[in-house]
């Protein structure tokens, strides 16, 4: 599968250099997390820790780029944002999840890593990609159901909201 996707620009003009995630970004990642907001950091690892952990970064940097991959999105060289594609071993439906730094958020890098995921799940075959998210996480809701993403309870969960998108 592709591992560089270069160059991808947003709805507002912004261009950023897009290259699937190695574990030498390890430390980049750590980094990456500890500038994003403490409720994105929550609403991305469903844990209110200050940092993440080797653990949790574990499977941004080790993708298998079949089953899952991890993309980084830099812009002038600084890590603004990450995505992930994971994906069951039937190849039918991944998650996905996306980061993006507070000082690039409404610069459209949702909308274009998302397409992004999209486009990448399309290829590898799967049929849908879903996203679980707190339903205290409005504006990432908003992002995928503006996108085509269609909302569903999470069975024992109220707390949580299941966000998918079949494409076929």
């Amino acid at each position: 599968m592709t591992t560089t996707l270069s160059p991808l620009s947003t709805r507002s003009g912004l261009t950023l250099d897009v290259r699937a995630a190695t574990p030498q970004d390890e430390a980049a990642l750590a980094a990456f997390f500890d500038q994003v907001s403490d409720e994105d950091r929550r609403f991305r690892f469903f844990s209110a820790a200050e940092h993440v952990s080797h653990d949790q970064l574990v499977p941004l940097i080790s993708a298998d780029h079949y089953h899952s991959e991890s993309f980084l999105a830099f812009d002038k060289g600084e890590l603004v944002a990450s995505a992930l594609l994971a994906s069951d071993s039937n190849m039918d439906t991944a998650e996905i999840a996306v980061s993006i730094r507070d000082d690039y958020k409404g610069k459209g890098v949702g909308w274009a890593l998302l397409d992004l995921l999209g486009r990448e799940a399309e290829k590898r075959g799967i049929r849908r990609v879903m996203a679980i998210e707190s339903r205290d996480n409005h504006a990432a809701i908003e992002l995928e159901r503006e996108k085509g993403f269609t909302p569903s309870p999470m069975e024992g969960d109220p707390t949580m909201v299941i966000l998918s998108k079949t494409f076929r």
